[in-house]
């Protein structure tokens, strides 16, 4: 673990960058091929504000119900072989002409899989096709963090890399919803350039099912106590023990004011600071907790119950539990450790053991295993699908576009209000 001395960390806190890890370079993204018309002539509009919906007031009378209904269905494939679609114009005429009956799929079934289309394996193509979609782009959520890398490497594009780092290659990111603070795309699709040699598959989970397979018990308390997720560890201030006691009161004081305006002056939601200590050698540290949100949300649309809550990847425990199959998370240093996270009830009471178990064999069980391969895409609906990526060996490449709704968005809230 680095360490910093007083006057050092005292300089840092001058800046407000100084507590955010720091910008990935954007040097080793990867090159497909000259690309026209990726970039877009200015960014694209800030990724939309989270929609929790109205309060449920029964919530296990609305569960009840929702688990007297026929099973769903999940993630569709369709197939460009089987369709007969052999060339990139008659693939990207088959999503100009059936643009809202796939949507619709999407709504439905939460996500739908994109097979042996050769349209997709250049970044070109993979615009092309979210356009006939008719899908609108938005910035990605992490956007007033921190910049996550392009896949062309353009400032504009509004293709990301997918976590495709060799360094990070061993790390299993648990399912999640995309959203940070106040802000969460309405959709995504995620689209394959070349496949890691082993592992790499990516997981997409139903939260509808979810919510489902969850007990009536544990349900309920989620829903009336809230979830908080903790958003980051700054462990720099080990030092602070080591100064006369009559100094350390009004030092963290200080350091703990001074942090929270250089973090909340940088992020575009409310972040609360509280002294703690480092998982890894106990040194006094700083964490930083979002505001109580519900773990389950109405669905924009469709009105369904869904579970929108990111324990599988942000509890520390679970992921520490993951360190048994995968190995280390290779957490004990520099950015990574400030990006530690983890989950807590809404009033601030630690998940039992007990709760953390089921949401992760819930988890578990509904997880499904998308193996792509180039030119594949998974297109999704972000409140109403879970993605997560396994661990892997090789060189994967991976994109990923976010949208802030689509053409006919209206209409389809129109009809399933009838």
């Amino acid at each position: 673990m680095a360490k910093f001395s007083g006057l050092a960390v005292l300089s840092l806190i001058g800046s407000a960058s100084a507590f955010m890890a720091p910008q990935p370079q954007q040097n080793g993204a990867m090159k497909l091929q000259p690309l026209q018309s990726a970039t877009l002539d200015s960014p694209p509009p800030l990724s939309p504000l989270t929609i929790w919906g109205d309060k449920m007031q029964d919530i296990r009378e609305i569960h009840a119900e929702c688990r007297s209904q026929p099973e769903l269905e999940f993630a569709p494939e369709i197939s460009a072989k089987e369709l007969g679609l052999e060339t990139s114009e008659a693939q990207l005429d088959y999503f100009k002409n059936n643009a809202m009956e796939i949507k619709q799929r999407m709504q439905d079934c939460g996500a739908v899989v994109f097979r042996d289309f050769e349209l997709m394996k250049s970044q070109d193509g993979f615009q092309e096709m979210y356009k006939a979609l008719g899908m609108n782009v938005c910035l990605d959520p992490l956007h007033s963090v921190s910049a996550r890398p392009t896949v062309d490497g353009s400032k504009n594009s509004p293709v990301y890399e997918a976590v495709n780092k060799e360094s990070r290659k061993n790390f299993f990111i648990g399912m999640h919803n995309e959203f940070v603070g106040t802000r969460a795309p309405r959709a995504a699709a995620f689209v394959c350039f070349k496949a890691a040699e082993e592992g790499g598959e990516f997981i997409v989970a139903d939260g509808r099912q979810m919510f489902r397979d969850l007990s009536p018990e544990l349900v309920e308390e989620l829903y009336n106590r809230g979830i908080r997720y903790s958003v980051m560890e700054l462990p720099f201030f080990g030092w602070v023990d080591n100064l006369p006691d009559f100094m350390q009161e009004p030092v963290m004081g200080f350091l703990k004011g001074a942090a929270s305006a250089a973090i909340n002056s940088k992020v575009d939601f409310d972040v609360e600071l509280r002294w703690g200590e480092s998982g890894y050698d106990n040194a006094k540290m700083l964490q930083a907790r979002a505001p109580p949100q519900p773990p389950i949300v109405v669905h924009p649309v469709t009105g369904d119950p869904t579970w929108f809550c990111n324990v599988h990847s942000h509890s520390s425990k679970l992921r520490k539990d993951r360190e048994s199959v995968y190995g280390a998370e290779r957490f004990e240093d520099g950015a990574s450790q400030i990006n530690k996270s983890d989950m807590f009830f809404g009033d601030d009471g630690d998940l039992t053991e007990a709760a953390l178990k089921e949401m992760d064999e819930i988890t578990y069980k509904n997880m499904k295993y998308v193996k792509m391969t180039e030119g594949d895409v998974v297109l999704l609906d972000n409140y109403k699908c879970m993605h997560g990526r396994n661990v892997f060996d090789g060189t994967r490449k991976h994109g990923v576009a976010w949208f802030e709704g689509w053409e006919g968005e209206d209409e389809m809230k129109a009809s399933a209000a009838l």
